[in-house]
Formats: structure tokens, sequence, C-alpha cells
């Protein structure tokens, strides 16, 4: 895309070499064009004054006579012309010319009256002189030093819509000078002494960057009248100080160009006076990730941080597990308890059992001291019972906790010295069609969501699915083994579920494995069942193609993520939806529940992670540092730890509670698609397109995460070029060639693997979609094989 070079026509930041704006050398500029409608009289009376008087016919008939040297001599002060005489001459000259508007200013001047600039647009306009160029921006910045309420608000709104409709390439650079703008234009309007606009703009804009600069608008809101703006420390050093920013060539051009082309003077005032944007050729390597140039001072005020993140980061959240039903709790210490009596029967009565238990490895403790002691830690910082509405308990769900029980007591423990097991599932034949791939936390089944809008389940345990026979008679099923009976005969070694209209993007079974949850682009998600493979319900409310979905971690809620830039929180028994979490600047492209129900975690294409709380549907963690779109995020069973990764390679390790960046991982060479922590919360493992499976030590800290490489080509620098014949520059055009590949295939080889990388796994061509632990710490991951390309 390429945009037209600023016109120095018009006020505002000149770009002078590509460095910097300019704008310090512009400050007046916007007064001067007021000035300019009227500078032909100025002009014309200053070469009056240069001009000496016609000489007499008596003059004329003596300079003959005189010598040369009398005629390179100064006239005397008694032969210049008086002001009189000059102000008749401009006149004369200016009646001739039929410049009547300057005339009449120009007679009022000379009379001593001076004109104000509403007087001298309303001559201008009067006269019919407000068509020509140069005249609207007179009357344009009028308006604004006259303090027309509209004038802040409708220039900024509309350049914020702007803004936010422009590719999102381009956004992050575009949206960083919003916030400048705001404080400047809030400023402003204060010092007019319009107070309830000021107001009016402050309410209706900060939301958003209080995330970002929390504390300087909190500081803001206090400035009220023109007195505040002199003693408050903050106001003064926004007033007194440039503030600096970075943008590169084409949307400084773009930015520039639209508020030219718009006219808004205002706006190209507050840039030319308060702003240093500094231009840089080519695309920032850290656009909305800022975190590396504040760092350095080149993004805000001098020694003044620019961005707050972590005083937003401050709010209140409760990570731990959910309490427990009291009754619920009650039931299963009660079940616990009977079966330890009963083991305890059984070991005394038969002496040879009590023998063998004595040499196993079981551990000594009960299943009811375990109990205890789990929940006692989980529910430590965690919501209380009732936070979050769940359906009544069930006997399946006392089976269960049993179950997860039994797994902790038999879970592996991982780390340095003991490395996961990995299984992986490779998919062939494919043709590029399967877009997602899930599994149940038992590894049971395993579903895929295909370009052709159907989706199929195939079972990990090499059995054949059954589905419920047409026939069936819900009044003849009333427990397990009559619904066994109503099942078909022959399974099948797959399901097809077939009910979009688009690709599925996303699939996500629920927790008890009788459902699955899907998304595609034709903007719903479907509910299925794994019982009867059929369509239950259909969820409509996304205006554009649904990008993920995720089951909540008790099975009611699911959560799903599209290109609306919006993620939706929905429960399985209302079709509408009963969260709008709304904030992030681009697509949401993935989303992930909090284990205990109470927050969401959404990843975006703005290069920021979220989380969210599920009950007020309020932003309450940001997270910013990644360099390109996050692809994947998990968080640790635990609740403490969220990691994100994505297009830039990279994976991040975040403190929930503190929202800060614990470390950097790298290694990957390519995109990663999935990140998964074991169940002890020890270990990290991460896929993606590169086809290699790599595992983590979430508890060793790197020296350094910001000074890692990422091993993209940069150290290639463009060599000057000089001027050749067209043979010779042909020729080292493909030398240079040749070396850009070789160092791109060096740079790929040379990938800085960080020191927290336990180990890496290679498959054959398969980029790892899914990963997932089973209760037990046994890592199953999955992919689509994709050939290699052909030489």
């Amino acid at each position: 895309m390429s945009s037209p070079a600023p016109q120095n026509s018009t006020p505002g930041p000149s770009n002078q070499g590509g460095s910097n704006s300019g704008a310090a050398d512009n400050k007046q500029s916007t007064p001067t064009a007021a000035t300019n409608s009227t500078g032909n009289n100025n002009n014309d009376k200053q070469q009056s004054q240069q001009q000496p008087q016609p000489p007499t016919p008596q003059q004329q008939q003596q300079q003959p006579q005189q010598p040369q040297q009398q005629q390179q001599q100064k006239p005397s002060a008694a032969n210049l012309p008086s002001q009189d005489d000059l102000d008749k001459i401009v006149a004369s000259y200016l009646q001739k010319k039929g410049y009547k508007a300057t005339g009449s200013i120009f007679a009022r001047e000379s009379s001593g009256n001076t004109l104000s600039l509403e007087e001298l647009s309303k001559v201008l306009t009067s006269s019919g002189a407000a068509t020509q160029p140069g005249s609207s921006h007179v009357t344009k910045y009028k308006d604004v030093e006259e303090g027309d309420p509209d004038a802040y608000n409708i220039s900024y709104r509309n350049l914020r819509e702007w803004i936010e409709k422009s590719l999102d390439w381009y956004k992050p650079e575009l949206r960083s000078v919003l916030f400048p703008i705001f404080v400047h234009a809030y400023l402003d309007l204060v010092s007019k002494n319009l107070t309830e606009q000021a107001k009016y703009f402050m309410e209706t804009y900060k939301k958003d960057h209080v995330e970002l600069h929390s504390l300087d608008i909190n500081r803001l809101e206090t400035v009220t009248s023109p007195e505040h703006i002199r003693e408050n420390e903050l106001s003064q050093m926004y007033r007194n100080n440039k503030y600096n920013l970075r943008m590169s060539s084409v949307p400084f051009e773009l930015f520039l160009n639209y508020l030219q082309d718009n006219k808004y003077m205002l706006l190209l005032r507050i840039v030319n006076q308060y702003l240093n944007i500094q231009v840089v050729h080519g695309k920032l390597k850290s656009a909305g990730g800022l975190e590396m140039d504040d760092m350095a001072g080149v993004i805000g005020i001098a020694g003044h941080e620019a961005q707050q993140i972590e005083s937003f980061n401050q709010q209140r959240v409760q990570l731990g597990e959910q309490h427990m039903d009291p009754a619920f709790k009650e039931e299963i210490e009660r079940t616990l308890k009977e079966r330890d009596t009963a083991k305890k029967e059984s070991l005394a009565a038969d002496p040879n059992a009590a023998a063998v238990a004595a040499t196993t490895t079981e551990p000594t403790v009960s299943l009811l001291d375990t109990f205890k002691k789990v929940k006692q830690e989980a529910t430590a910082d965690g919501p209380a019972f009732g936070d979050i509405p769940l359906p009544q308990y069930r006997g399946t769900d006392i089976e269960a906790e049993l179950e997860s029980l039994k797994d902790l007591r038999k879970r592996v423990s991982l780390g340095n010295a003991s490395l996961p097991s990995v299984c992986c599932y490779t998919f062939h034949n494919t043709h590029d069609g399967l877009n997602c791939l899930t599994m149940t936390e038992d590894a049971s089944l395993i579903a895929g969501g295909f370009s052709e809008s159907f989706i199929k389940i195939w079972s990990l345990k090499g059995e054949k699915l059954r589905g419920l026979r047409n026939t069936v008679n819900p009044a003849h099923v009333n427990d397990h083994n009559d619904l066994n009976r109503q099942k078909e005969r022959h399974g099948s070694e797959y399901k097809r579920l077939v009910g979009h209209a688009g690709p599925v993007y996303g699939v996500s079974f629920s927790h008890d494995n009788k459902y699955l949850i899907s998304c595609s682009e034709d903007k719903t998600a479907r509910l299925w069942s794994t019982q009867t493979y059929s369509n239950l319900v259909c969820y409509k409310g996304h205006n554009y193609p649904i990008w993920d979905v995720d089951f909540g971690p008790h099975g009611f809620y699911f959560a799903t993520a599209s290109h609306d830039r919006t993620a939706r929180l929905w429960s399985c028994d209302h079709i509408h939806p009963l969260r709008i979490f709304s904030g992030h600047l681009s697509d949401v492209d993935t989303v992930k529940f909090h284990p205990n129900s109470k927050y969401l975690v959404t990843g975006s294409s703005d290069r920021t992670c979220r989380l969210w709380d599920v009950q007020r549907g309020t932003c309450v963690r940001v997270f910013t540092g990644h360099t390109g779109s996050i692809k994947t995020v998990a968080v640790s069973p635990n609740g403490r730890l969220m990691a994100s990764a994505g297009e830039d390679k990279s994976i991040i390790l975040w403190d929930l509670g503190s929202g800060r960046r614990l470390k950097r991982m790298t290694g990957h060479s390519s995109f990663i698609y999935s990140v998964a922590f074991s169940a002890d919360s020890n270990v990290l493992v991460s896929g993606g397109a590169d086809g290699t499976v790599r595992v983590w030590d979430v508890n060793k800290d790197t020296l350094s995460s910001s000074n890692v490489g990422f091993g993209t080509g940069e150290g290639t620098n463009e060599s000057k070029r000089i001027r050749l014949d067209e043979n010779e520059r042909s020729k080292k055009e493909k030398k240079e060639l040749a070396k850009e590949k070789l160092a791109a295939k060096e740079a790929k080889r040379k990938t800085v693997e960080s020191n927290d990388q336990l180990g890496v796994f290679p498959t054959k061509h398969t980029p790892i979609y899914d990963i997932r632990f089973t209760p037990r710490n046994l890592c199953l991951v999955a992919g689509a094989y994709s050939p290699p390309e052909s030489s």
C-alpha cells in the first residue's frame, strides 16, 4: 500500500529524512495559516517601502547631466515618500487589482483599527474569499480556538474510529498516538474553562487507556480548572515535555494524511506541539509489545513510566480451587470412610491379602486423609461456594471424584530428572483439510474438525463406536444396561458429525466425555452428544467466524473466541451468551478456562493476553510482551501460572497473581500451536509447525529472557549499492540471493534454545495441533502428517 507524501501547505509534522517528525520546528504552523490569508497587503506594503517614488520631469532632465558618482549616492530623507503616500499607493494598487476585501482590511489597519481572527473570518466569508485555498484552515482553527465544545470530541472520535478500522498490521502503531492526544485534548478543554465538556470527554474515552495508563488517568481526573493545570505536577510534565513515539513510515504517512485531508487542525496542533514521532523505515519488531522500547526510554516522556500495566494488574484475584458444596463434600467423605473401613475389614479377615498388601508399594495413607489434604491446599485462595452457579451434583460426580483421587495417588512425578512419556497420534491423508484436534482427559476419544464442515470422532481404545438406534424408545431406558441394549449392534471405526455450514476451527470435550462442543466459520457453535452422535443445540450470537471454543472444567459452561474481537461465555441450557468480553483490538484467536471456572484467559492477534472475571465480565489482567499473534494459551492445574505462545516462536510464562512475566522460553523454529502443563504444574510441553515436541522446566528461571534472539536472520545488513552494468548487477543479485537463503537456513538451524528446555522429541513431518496430559501425567499429542515439499 502506498500513500502520498505529506504536503507542506497544510500545517503538520514534516518527515525530514525519515528520522524525526520535526514537530518542534512547526509549533506555530497553524496560526501562520491564519495570517497567510491576509499576506497580500502586507507583502505589497513592504514592496512599496522598498521602491522609491517615481522621479519628476525636472529630475529626469537633470539625470543625464549628473555624473555617475552622483547617481550612486543615496537620496536624501526629504526625497523619501511619507507613510501616507505609501498607504495611498498600496490602497490604489489593491483597488486596481480588484482585492476589495484585502483593501478594506488594509484601510482599517492603516487607520489603527486591528482585526481579530473572528472579524477576519467574517470579512473573508462575506466577500467570498473563504472559498480560496487556505481560508478553510482559518475557519476551522477559529472554531477550535473559540473552544467549540464539539471540536475536540468529534475530531478525537473520528480519529479513534479510523484507527479501529485500519489494518491489523498498522493498528498497534497507530493506537500509540491516541493516549497523548487524549491527554492534551482534555487539558485544552480544562484550560478553556469548558468543565462539562472536559468531564464528558474524560468519561467517554478514558476506558480506552485505563489498562495501560491507570495512574496517570486517575491523577488527571482531579484536574478540573486552569489553576489545577498550573499546580498539578503531572499536567505540567505533559505540557512542558514532548511525548516520544516510534512509528514506521507507512502508518505515519497514513496518520498524517488523515489529519490533513480532514483538516483536523486541533489534532495537528497537538501533534506539532506535544508529540515527537520518530519515523523508522521498515516494520517495528516490537509494535504492540513496547516494553523493550519503554525500558530504553524511547516511548513516552523521559523519566516517566510510559506503560502502567502493573498498577492495573493489582486487582485482587482468587486463583485457588472453588470450595465444594458442603453436602457434596460430606457425601464424598462418607463414601471414602466406608471404603477404607471395608478395606481394613477385608485385610483383617484374610491374612494372605494382608501379607500381599504389606509387600506392595501402595501408599499407606487412606483415601480420606488424601482427600482432606488435597482440598485444604487447593481451596486456600479459592472462590466461595456459589460464586459460580453450577448444577446439582449427581451420583456420577461422586464416582468421578473418587477416580481422580486414585489417579492422584498413582501420578508420576515429572521434572528435570524424569521427562514425560509422550504418545503421538498422527493423521494421514488429510490433504490440509484437518483444522483442529482435541482429546478427552482419559485418552478414550479424539475428535477433529475439517474444512469440509464436518467433525470426525475416533476411539483411542481400539473399540468401535456405537450410537443409539433410530428406533430407541426413551420409556424403555431405565439404567445403563438398558441404554447399551438400545445401541447399534455393529459399530464403526469413526463417527461423522454433520451440521455446520463452514470449516470447523475448534472442538472441545466436556469433562465427563458425554458432550462435544464445536465452532465454525458459519458464526455458530454446536453441542453434540457422544452417546447418540447427533447435534443437540446450535448457539448463535457472534457476528463473524469463531476461531476457538473451550468447555469449562465442570462441563456446564463453555467459551468461544471470534473474529469479531470478542470472547463470549455460554451455558449449555441457554442459546444466547451470558457474558461478552470486549477489549481486544483484533481477533481473539484462543480461549481457555481457569481451573476454578471463575476466570477466562484469551489470546489475540493484537499480541496481548487477557484474564477475564466470568462473574463481572471485566478484564482483571493484561499481559503484553509478544511480538506476534498469540495462537495458544494454557493455565497450570494449580491455577497460579499461565503460558502463551504463537507466531513469534517463543513461549512466555506469566504469574497470574501479579500479572508479571516470569520468563521467555525459545527453541521452536516456527509457529507454536499448542502448549500444556503437566498435572503437577512442574513441566510444560509445547508443539507447533516445526514438527517437534519440546519439554520445558517451569521452575527454572533463565538469566535474561529479554536478550534472547529469535533467529530470524537479523544479522543480514543491507550493503550500499553501487552502479554496475546490467550483467554485473544480475550476477551480484544472484549471489546476494543465494547468500540470503544460506543465512536464513543457518539462522533457522541456530535458533537459540533457552536453558530451561529439558528435551526435544522430533516427529516425522507432523505439525502438532493439540497437547494434553492425563491425570497420571502421560503426555498425549496429535497432529496431521504434512509431507515435505519437493525440491
